[in-house]
Order: structure tokens, then sequence, then C-alpha cells
């Protein structure tokens, strides 16, 4: 590296005489040593990144930012997240698997990340995308930087990103294939056919975030972080829970509320989960399209009508699809922690956690099925009841993770329901009995 450098000597007695006008005496300046100031210029190294990534979109637009965590090639659904803190929640919702995160709060990383935070044991994202990074962290709990963390995980992630025009062009054209690359080797063309021939329309996404067997939940809300006095006293509710990409958090909710849970791998069959005799089934959120996995919807049928069910997210559009609904894409989903969501029950308005891309056509829906809840920014459908099959479901996440508490009241509405469910049973024992007998 070419440098050059220009080296001259300069005593006190110098100094003195450029800003003083009564220079000191022989002796004093006699006794002051001098020194050496040496300046270098040239091409030396910057004390900042390099802009050393791409994120080029479907439609052709090339991204120039910054790396940190994982390097590589990633492709993904670009989708765009409006929640200003919870980070770390979002990295590792298993709905997110198969897309890039776009965080559209502009400084991210300053909490840093620790363990009780996390929804899932690893990261199932395609990667995350963010404005500006924080170079420092001030979160007592922190254990280790943000940038740390997803390159332990294989996460990509990218900065010193425009995110607000990247949000207007997904807002605009709706969700966007995108491929994130640090390799210098593949030309913005190459990325941009890569972009082009890969489709998360259609791809059973959940089978590679369910747990591959049964097991028992028992870990509660902590105390230090229990926002609800609104506990429900008495028996206790077995409530086995299918696992299509389940947040910790949900299970917690459940557990918190005093629910036995057996959790479930989502190829689990009905015959088998009925022999368990739950008192509830509760089908979780996951990611991807609804209608790629039709045996989900399959054993959802074959649940529904014999135990009080509660579906949630992915959930909610499975259900649907069991109940004869059609599900749809939506131009660019919902994805953050302040959307508004109107209780048609109680006329109440609540602010909700959402994840999703799919939702349910309610003109599909068969007679007697009910609307419960509407998103006030489109009027799409975020709830449902059927109280004939004794059934509920929400298109957003009541336990929200991160997000406001407004919706915590529904895994309660879930304990009365399964209750009712309880009491049905006990009154038609007498009428079975009778019948036994004649």
């Amino acid at each position: 590296m070419a440098t050059k450098a220009l080296s001259f000597a300069l005593s006190f007695n110098d100094l003195t005489n450029c800003f003083s006008p009564n220079p000191p005496p022989a002796a004093a300046a006699a006794k002051v040593s001098v020194f050496t100031v040496r300046c270098s210029s040239g091409n030396g190294e910057r004390p900042w990144k390099n802009s050393d990534a791409r994120l080029v979109l479907e439609d052709g637009s090339i991204w120039r930012a910054k790396s940190f965590g994982a390097s590589g090639t990633q492709v993904g659904e670009v989708v765009f997240n409006t929640s200003l803190t919870g980070y770390q929640e979002i990295l590792t919702d298993p709905s997110y698997a198969g897309q890039f995160v776009l965080m559209t709060n502009p400084h991210i990383g300053n909490t840093g990340v620790n363990f009780d935070d996390e929804e899932s044991m690893q990261c199932f994202l395609a990667g995350l995308v963010i404005r500006s990074l924080s170079i420092s962290t001030s979160n007592w709990r922190c254990a280790k930087a943000l940038g740390e963390y997803l390159a332990e995980r294989n996460i990509m992630g990218i900065y010193d990103v425009d995110t607000r025009a990247i949000t207007r062009r997904l807002r605009q054209d709706g969700s966007l294939i995108g491929v994130l690359s640090t390799d210098n080797s593949k030309t913005d063309e190459q990325l941009l056919q890569m972009s082009k021939s890969w489709d998360i329309v259609g791809v059973d996404l959940i089978s590679g975030v369910s747990c591959k067997s049964p097991h028992e939940w028992v870990d509660k809300t902590k105390q230090q972080w229990e926002f609800s006095s609104g506990k429900v006293a008495g028996e206790n509710f077995h409530v086995v829970a299918y696992d299509f990409g389940i947040k910790h958090n949900i299970l917690r909710r459940l557990a918190s509320y005093g629910c036995k849970i057996t959790v479930v791998p989502s190829t689990w069959p009905a015959s088998e989960t009925l022999k368990l005799k739950p008192d509830g089934v509760l089908f979780s959120n996951g990611p991807g399209d609804p209608s790629a996995v039709p045996y989900a919807v399959e054993t959802v049928k074959n649940i529904i009508g014999k135990v009080p069910v509660f579906g949630i997210c992915m959930g909610h559009q499975l259900l649907g699809q069991a109940l004869g609904g059609k599900t749809f894409k939506m131009k660019f989903g919902h994805h953050g922690g302040n959307h508004p969501v109107r209780n048609l029950q109680t006329g109440h308005v609540e602010i909700s956690a959402q994840n999703h891309n799919y939702a349910v056509d309610p003109a599909t829906l068969p007679e007697g099925v009910k609307v419960t809840h509407i998103n006030l920014n489109d009027g799409s459908c975020a709830g449902l009841a059927f109280p004939a099959q004794q059934l509920m479901s929400l298109q957003y996440h009541p336990e929200a993770s991160p997000g406001p508490h407004d919706s915590d009241y529904a895994f309660k509405e879930f304990i009365e329901l399964m209750k009712q469910g309880k009491n049905r049973t006990k009154e038609s024992l007498p009428q079975l009995s009778a019948l036994h007998s004649s």
C-alpha cells in the first residue's frame, strides 16, 4: 500500500515564538526537547465498513448494503415488519421460514440478544434487512451482540440500505422474491435469475419447522413477565397442541391458564390425538401457504366437532379450509405489533401482533360460521367462531410476543369453550346410559 509521509521537527521555542510576543529566555529554551510529527496520506484502510452485499429483487432492482451475521447467498420472500421492538422474537418465529424480514424501525440491535426472548430453538427466517445496526448494546439482559448471534445460526443480515424505499416498493408491488449475497463471483444477472426461478407459493414449509415427536410442555409465563390477573380457577384442561411452527409464548400462556399441554408434530394423525381424550386441541401458527399442506387440513377436518378447538394464524387458515372455505395470498401481508382489530362481538378495538401472508375469504365459508374479528386496516377476516362445532380462531397472535397484550383474553375464552365441552359430555352421559339400559 503506497503512502506518503512528511516529517518535521518543532521545539517548544518554535511554538512559543509563533503564539507569544515575549519569547522565553535562551536558557529556558535550551532545556526543551525536540519532538517529531509524522503525517501520512494515501490509500490507508478506512475506519468504516465498505458495502460488501447485494439484495437483488425479482423486479430487477439492486440494493447495495453492508453485511453482518453469516456470509453467502440466500433466496427468500421479502416482507416488512412494522414492530418497534422485539426483533429477537421475530428472528425466532418459525412463521418467517423462507422470508427475508425487513424492519421498518430504523435502529436495530441496541438491546443485543438473550436466551429468554427466543420463541423457538433456532432461527428459521432467510435473512434480516435493517437500516442502521447498533454499534453497542445497552440492555441488562444482553448475552451477545446481534451480529454474533446471527453468525452462529448461519443467518444473513444486511444494513445501511434504504429500508423506506424498499418498503414503499413492497406496498406498491406486493411481496417480492429476493436474493441476498456477499459472493462477488456472482453477477447481478445471475442473482436476478435466482430470484425469478424461486417461489414460496405452494411449498410445504410447515414440515421443516415442526417438532419430530410428541412431548409435554410445562413452562409457564415467568412471574416477572406475567401481565394478566384473569386466571381461571378450578379444574385443569388437557390440550393437544399441533406444532405447525408454534411459538413458545403461546404454550406458556396456555400453561399459565392452567392447561396440561401435549405438543404433537404437524403430521400427527387425528385418530392418535383423539385417543389421548383431550379437553381441547390447539392448531398453531406456522409458515407459508395453507393450501400446500392438505394433510394438515385433513387432520383438522377429522378433529373439529369432536372436541373444542382453537386456531391461531396458520391454524385459523387451516380451520377455514377444513370448513370448506378458501384462503388467498395477500398483497404484502400483515407483519407487526400495531395492527388494529375490531372484535365484532364486543365492539372493542384491540391493537394486535400479526404475522401472515394469507387470509381466509369469509364469503366462501358455510352457513353458521361467524366472522368475529376484522382487521381495520383492510377489512380482512381476523377471527372466526362456529358454536355448533365448538370452534374459535384468530388470524393474529393473542400471546403477542412481541406486541401488546390486548388479546390475551382469547386464551380464557378457549378455557371457557373447553369447560362447555366438558359440560356437554356430562349431560350426554345419562342419555347414553338410558339408551343402553333400554
